[in-house]
């Protein structure tokens, strides 16, 4: 691969190495009812087990709470996964197989019932009712509780939901109701064929009420906690550790094989690395980008490359001068060399992205926007001309900050962007990194410039990615604000057709491509360091719905 001259100052100022690897997408296969397979790792039967069962894995960040009705980020969602136990879980593949409800059934898409199975226990005895889905489906909605993932249950379409967010109506006409302790009705306001796979969502599980209204929100803490998950939380040490311990009232505890999973918040690549090659974690959350090739070369049989339903992005401000100009923003995108950051910073299989939603989200067939079929000195002159335009150049350069969550990655990629900013179009950004907490509550009040931002899939649909954007979502769409974009996402969700839904996601790109609120920098792939020994990874699962309790420790 040939390097220019900014290819090379950006290896340089970033300290990346250049590696290149190629990642298959996983099979996206059919939604099953079947219950997965245990510990079925070859044909030769049953694997060997490690006297010990115990998993240790890398967090990337102190979560900023194990309540499923209050967080809305990755690190969280993997823990609660452990905790927690919703209507439906996912198998390795990807496939939506039962949770605490052993089946379902719907009428027209509207009406849907899920039934119970009756060994479901919360980790006190009590059982796991279908009140308690009701009382916690309301408490999402009830906006006392102040969910940011409230806009989640909207879009579920559970009838009277989006009125009782916005407090227009009492919380107890939800859509919701438990007709006896083991069977759940939801009835909708319109056809959602994909709502089964909505109910595997971290937002979507049940807390146990009188846990809940006994402690406030120091249920979560070790001695409060109640869960009907796999694990209970046993230990739990802000900045450093979260333990976890076997659920014994878990209804399926005789086909979970660990006994301990400890989730370690190490926001720096590097330190987690060198944990792991010290022998200390059994699987990272990342790696540092510039020891990819290293790793690839020294350690092949501890890396895994798996793709991934996430795309990362940088989010415009358009509610901030000078960024409610769609020119500037325009500008901004196009001088982004997506090839350099994916085929050379980055090297391990990520593709470049002109659209929010990733080409592995099933049934999403891109197309390319005008800007993305240029050449990239194409869209650099177009760059150039734009930000003149918009009245910005070397007597008035343009002068910002850009947003980041802290991570050596974050930052890498963080630095090299605001090169090619800086060598193309004579801009100047000041980085501004902030712990994980901080940088949510920044971000989601609209207090930066452009800020860096990642999404993965709630679910395997692109409406998971494209309501994202719409005005109502407070994650990402209200520093957009479009009531056009509204317009075609509204219709999208409203359709019982499913070839018109398709031509209208492909309508909401189109229209992201024009107004430019976001600037997409490329398609995920994880990777990682996964020990050997660890079997149950579920390495085709495209939203890396990791659950421990299908995970264990081979005998070496």
């Amino acid at each position: 691969m040939k390097l220019n001259t900014i290819t090379r100052t950006l290896f340089m100022g970033a300290g990346l190495s250049l590696a290149l690897a190629g990642c298959s997408e996983p099979e996206q296969k059919q939604t099953s009812q079947t219950a997965p397979e245990q510990k079925t790792e070859t044909a030769a039967g049953e694997p060997q087990l490690a006297d010990v069962q115990e998993l240790v894995r890398g967090n990337g960040a102190e979560v900023a709470s194990l309540d499923p009705h209050k967080t809305q980020g990755v690190p969280e969602s993997h823990v609660i996964r452990d905790l927690l136990e919703g209507l439906v879980n996912q198998d390795a593949d990807g496939n939506v197989i039962p949770g605490v409800a052993e089946r379902w059934e719907n009428k027209d898409n509207k009406v849907f019932t899920f039934y119970l199975r009756d060994e479901a226990k919360w980790s006190n005895g009590d059982p796991v009712t279908a009140q308690d889905f009701e009382y916690s489906f309301k408490r999402v909605a009830d906006p006392m509780t102040a969910s940011p993932y409230s806009w989640y249950l909207g879009y579920t379409h559970m009838e009277n939901a989006k009125a009782i967010i916005k407090g227009e109506k009492d919380k107890d006409t939800l859509g919701v109701k438990a007709l006896d302790d083991h069977t759940l009705q939801i009835t909708l306001d319109s056809a959602v064929p994909y709502l089964v796979k909505m109910m595997g969502h971290t937002t979507m599980k049940p807390v146990h009420k009188e846990t809940v209204e006994k402690h406030g929100d120091q249920w979560t803490k070790p001695e409060n906690f109640v869960g009907n998950g796999a694990f209970v939380v046993d230990n739990w040490v802000i900045n450093e550790r979260i333990e976890l311990m076997r659920n014994e009232q878990y209804w399926d505890n005789d086909n979970t094989t660990l006994d301990k999973v400890t989730f370690l918040p190490i926001e720096n690549q590097v330190a987690e690395m060198n944990r792991y090659l010290a022998g200390e974690i059994d699987m990272t959350y990342e790696i540092p980008n510039e020891h990819f090739r290293r790793l690839k070369s020294e350690h092949p049989d501890d890396l895994s490359i798996v793709g991934n339903l996430c795309s990362y992005y940088y989010i415009f401000n358009t509610k901030r001068e000078p960024f409610d100009d769609v020119r500037i923003r325009k500008a901004l995108s196009y001088a982004i060399d997506r090839n350099v950051i994916t085929d050379a910073l980055l090297g391990q299989g990520q593709k470049p992205a002109y659209f929010l939603t990733p080409e592995i989200t099933a049934g999403f067939e891109p197309e390319l926007p005008e800007y993305a079929k240029m050449t990239q000195e194409e869209r650099d002159a177009e760059a150039k001309r734009l930000l003149k335009e918009a009245g910005f150049g070397e007597n008035n350069p343009l002068d910002f900050s850009l947003l980041y969550n802290t991570s050596e990655n974050h930052k890498k990629l963080a630095v090299a962007i605001g090169q090619m900013w800086k060598d193309k179009l004579g801009v100047s950004v000041d980085l501004n990194n902030q712990e994980w907490k901080t940088y949510l509550s920044t971000k989601d009040e609209g207090n930066f410039d452009v800020a860096r931002a990642g999404w993965c899939g709630d679910y395997n649909e692109a409406s998971t990615f494209l309501s994202l954007m719409r005005s109502t979502n407070t994650s990402g769409g209200v520093h957009y604000d479009s009531q056009a974009y509204d317009a075609i996402m509204q219709k999208a969700m409203t359709t019982t057709d499913e070839a018109e839904r398709s031509k209208l996601y492909l309508d909401a790109e189109a229209q992201m491509a024009k107004d430019m609120p976001i600037a997409p920098i490329y398609q995920y792939v994880k990777a990682r360091l996964l020990s050997p020994q660890v079997g149950g990874f579920p390495a085709n699962n495209a939203e890396e719905k990791i659950f421990s309790k299908d995970l264990y420790i081979k005998a070496e």
